[in-house]
């Protein structure tokens, strides 16, 4: 597998962190064996690394890049948890009396 199909793997991916789509520069390969290869994957942005992925196949199907298909679809994310859900989770549990086990679902007790 050549250096260009890797880089096509991680082409319509982008950062988790801060966004910025992966090139060619992103990709490092570390090592390469028969049918193996292991990788480090850095955003050019942010330098955030993700850490080392390993294909083990002797070759991928590339396919040519769809304008009308995303990789992956967006959806809109929750709201990340502030401080005041803290607060009240805090004062939820202090309030738990002896029987707090009746609120964990069945499928999680022993």
């Amino acid at each position: 597998m050549s250096k260009l199909n890797i880089n096509k793997l991680f082409s319509d991916l982008c950062c988790s962190n801060c966004g910025h789509d992966f090139n060619e520069d992103s990709v490092y390969i570390l090592r390469e064996e028969e049918g193996l290869f292991v990788l480090q994957v850095i955003c050019q942005e942010c330098q955030k690394s993700f850490g080392i992925a390993i294909l083990g196949m002797e070759s991928i199907a590339v396919k040519e890049k769809d304008e009308n298909k995303l990789a992956l679809e967006i959806k809109e994310l929750p709201m990340p948890i502030s401080s005041d859900d803290v607060i009240d989770a805090h004062r939820f549990i202090k309030k738990l009396d002896k029987d707090w086990q009746k609120y964990i679902p069945d499928k999680f007790k022993e």
